[in-house]
């Protein structure tokens, strides 16, 4: 049996002279939470049209659900459930009529409908809203009704383009613990794309950090800010700092006197050296009046692969393929 829900093999996509992925390849396996994270304009959206069949790759090779997404589309989009990045839903019909709308699509009978319908509204809390047009709910409401949309059919494979875009940090969090509890609840494999570096750290068992068209690192979110392999403790302290016996221990990597009563010490392994440190300032004397600790970040990590800030503002770059996509695809 297949371990991965999803297989990408030296995928690459051209818009004219525009190269929007450039041999990106990854795998993801049944049941995980994988994050795409990168910029706007670095390939993500691309990648799930791709996956989901909307666009075809120049070349390369994807397979989702088992299934090539080139060679066997309509076998991929029977399995999959979509959210995109931007609204879908019908403003002028209900929440009820949408998912309705959704279902009948998918062939679901009705009497089963019904039960899915509601099965879905409780999921996302949004029963007591579910005769309300849609163009009146807040953004948040929107997204959970469209999650909630791509789940009717029970699809194996869930993606999520910029899930929580433009949301309120509250309806943001709400959004994180829906996706949360569709993986404990479903055990749903979900594919999702997002610049947002504390989004990509709470949901994502797995991420690939792509930039400018490749893929620059994967791997779980502790094991890429090993990549840098720097904690930073800083000490303020009273008298003269034990610089020399600092330095021979064994997880100190690098010691620099900021100011007169506060030194900044390098460690690979805070939680193991920062009890030595304390006890080599009390064995000498030295008297520690603030101690903190500095973890690397996503961002960091980011910084150190490309040389660039992660940023999470829409570049010309994205707003020019995403216009191509609506053209030529969406329309």
């Amino acid at each position: 049996m297949n371990e991965y829900s999803i297989i990408v093999k030296d995928l690459r996509k051209k818009y004219g002279d525009i190269e929007a992925l450039r041999g990106v390849s990854f795998t993801v396996r049944k049941g995980e939470i994988f994050g795409l994270l990168g910029p706007n304009g670095a390939g993500k959206t691309t990648t799930i049209h791709i996956l989901t069949t909307v666009i075809k790759p120049t070349s390369g090779y994807a397979e989702v659900a088992g299934y090539d997404v080139v060679k066997r589309p309509d076998e991929v989009r029977k399995r999959i459930g979509v959210v995109f990045q931007d609204i879908t839903l019908d403003l002028n019909l209900t929440v009820y009529e949408n998912l309705w709308l959704h279902g009948k699509i998918y062939g679901i009978p009705s009497n089963e409908l019904k039960r899915r319908i509601e099965e879905v509204l409780d999921l996302i809390e949004l029963k007591d809203w579910k005769n309300k047009l849609v163009k009146n709910l807040s953004g948040g409401m929107k997204r959970r009704v469209e999650i909630a949309r791509a789940l009717l059919h029970r699809p194996e494979v869930l993606f999520l383009d910029e899930p929580t875009l433009g949301l309120d940090p509250n309806s943001r969090m709400k959004i994180w613990s829906y996706i949360k509890m569709l993986k404990k609840e479903y055990n749903i494999t979900i594919l999702l794309t997002t610049h947002y570096m504390e989004e990509a750290e709470q949901l994502c068992d797995r991420i690939a950090i792509i930039d400018r068209g490749r893929i620059v690192a994967e791997g779980s979110p502790e094991e890429l800010k090993s990549i840098i392999g720097r904690e930073v403790i800083y000490v303020k302290f009273i008298g003269t700092p034990p610089i020399s016996i600092l330095k021979t221990l064994e997880h100190v990597r690098d010691i620099k006197l900021i100011d007169r009563n506060r030194i900044e010490i390098t460690v690979d392994n805070a939680p193991r050296a920062l009890p030595e440190i304390i006890e080599v300032f009390y064995k000498t004397g030295a008297q520690i009046e603030e101690v903190s600790y500095k973890r690397p970040t996503l961002n960091d990590v980011f910084v150190y692969l490309t040389g660039r800030e992660l940023r999470e503002e829409e570049s010309n770059f994205n707003e020019h393929l995403r216009m191509i996509m609506r053209r030529r695809y969406l329309s």
